[in-house]
């Protein structure tokens, strides 16, 4: 404890040049006070000079004096009675103890701050050790990043600022009702036409993108400890929602038709069954028809809810685009998910969920409640995008020019590389999987492919068990056309030089 004077201990302080050089002067000595009373320089009862002595013994007027006291007094730092004056108050931490420890006195030395990482609990832990995040960024064969360099965005700068211009205040609230209404309308129709879905615009739900449709449904749908069923491999934002739920992961293998459960999964009665049916991820297979007649009847014999993930089925390049497996789904157990995040840009955060009639009032209800969604300008700039049809010219673009650098791709690869590599996933989606044999160690071929800017990812990493199958996962979206043969000729040469240095 300090014995120097008050007025001394805080003239000592704002002294310093490098105390807060940029506040005002109420606010450094606010801060100098604060910081005295806090280290039990200035302790319980010590008693202030007055505001007149200080101000003269400081040098400052007596205005920034009374002020600063003020600000301490209002959070509790010091308490003033009339006629007797200004004194420090008791700020020590007052807690009850367990029965049996002994007190600690104001002497004791404080704790010291986490030298490391700080600690988590068993859930954070796991959370956090796929850092999935940091090893998505925007550069070259990155999987799953869409090429929002050419999104039309002096329109959507138009359609806001008319948004704006010509808004009421309804658009400032939260969504109470499960989004803004012309653009659930609007996802609705274009649901029906493009993807085969049954759907009324009640059933229509306006999320923050996937992350947060299948948090929801995993809320609702499940309790904790209750079984879920994921393809294996599996897209990691999935696991990393369920785990953070508390839910049973129970990886099902996937193979040419699909996701494909065997007598002994069904033993785990699963509650929820999560499937990219469409153009699995990772690895692009599309559920065949037996395949998805077999999961409908099966979740309704088990009672278990379909989550169905259509995640980019703008992006099929050989035909139409496939109907959903929401579409042959007559008992209500099939819960629609997509997002706009892949055809327009990752920022805009807007993703949609249809549910069966019977869960429409709850998802409302709950929607509302747990995540008070907003973001209604954004909402009602996005249903005039696409009632003016920019949205449908916007898919079509885009969807020929990732047509083409798909290509492009391909054939760079099969030139340097020969015909005795398998290629997968490519008619569909915004990457391709290059197949590697079961020596060849993925992980490290990946790293290898990074230290020449080269972002793609082990399709190892995807897998819950033991990886059944090794390669590289290759995004084809956002690398200019232009760049598309030199990339993958560098790749070309990373593997050829690394498939002999990186095996298991």
């Amino acid at each position: 404890m300090s014995n120097l004077p008050t007025a001394d201990l805080l003239s000592a302080t704002l002294a310093q040049t490098d105390f807060l050089p940029r506040l005002p002067q109420q606010r450094r000595l606010y801060e100098a006070a604060k910081t005295a009373i806090l280290s039990q320089q200035l302790s319980a009862g010590c008693k202030l000079p007055s505001t007149r002595n200080l101000a003269k013994d400081l040098g400052i007027a007596r205005n920034t004096i009374i002020a600063a006291f003020e600000q301490l007094a209002a959070e509790g730092f010091v308490v003033t009675s009339t006629g007797s004056g200004t004194y420090v108050s008791a700020t020590l931490p007052t807690a009850p103890r367990p029965k049996g420890k002994p007190k600690e006195t104001p002497s004791s030395p404080p704790h010291a701050p986490f030298a490391g990482p700080a600690p988590l609990s068993k859930r954070g832990a796991q959370l956090t050790d796929f850092a999935a995040g940091e090893r998505y960024e925007i550069q070259p064969f990155a999987p799953g990043d869409c090429d929002f360099s050419t999104f039309p965005y002096k329109i959507w700068q138009r359609l806001q600022n008319r948004v704006w211009r010509d808004s009421w205040s309804e658009l400032l609230d939260y969504g109470k009702a499960g989004g803004y209404l012309p653009l659930r309308r609007a996802i609705a129709e274009y649901l029906r036409v493009s993807r085969s879905v049954k759907v009324s615009i009640d059933q229509v739900m306006i999320t923050a993108g996937t992350q947060q449709s299948l948090d929801l449904c995993a809320q609702l749908l499940a309790d904790v400890g209750d079984t879920a069923w994921v393809e294996n491999p599996c897209y990691w934002g999935t696991r990393r929602v369920f785990e953070s739920c508390d839910l049973h992961l129970h990886p099902i293998a996937v193979d040419a038709e699909g996701i494909a459960p065997t007598e002994s999964d069904l033993a785990s009665k699963p509650r929820l069954i999560y499937v990219t049916p469409s153009h699995q991820y990772p690895t692009g297979v599309v559920m065949s028809l037996a395949r998805r007649r077999m999961l409908l009847e099966l979740a309704e014999q088990e009672r278990a809810w379909i989550l169905e993930d259509d995640y980019d089925s703008e992006f099929r390049y050989t035909g139409r685009p496939l109907a959903a497996l929401q579409g042959l789904d007559t008992r209500g157990r099939v819960v629609y998910m997509g997002t706009f995040s892949k055809v327009l840009y990752p920022g805009i955060k807007v993703g949609y969920l249809v549910v069966p009639p019977a869960l429409v009032e709850p998802f409302k209800s709950a929607l509302y409640d747990l995540h008070r969604p907003g973001q209604l300008m954004i909402q009602a700039a996005l249903a005039d995008f696409i009632a003016l049809g920019h949205f449908t010219t916007h898919i079509r673009k885009i969807r020929q020019a990732y047509g083409a650098k798909r290509e492009l791709l391909r054939k760079t690869l099969v030139a340097q590389l020969g015909n005795n590599i398998s290629i997968s996933g490519e008619e569909s989606g915004l990457h391709l999987v290059i197949e590697l044999p079961d020596h060849v160690d993925d992980v490290a071929l990946a790293a290898l492919a990074a230290e020449s800017g080269i972002a793609v990812k082990p399709l190892s990493n995807y897998y819950l068990q033991q990886p059944a199958r090794r390669g590289l996962l290759v995004g084809y979206a956002y690398v200019n056309i232009d760049k598309i043969s030199y990339y993958g000729k560098l790749l070309a040469h990373v593997i050829q030089a690394g498939a002999g240095t990186c095996s298991r």
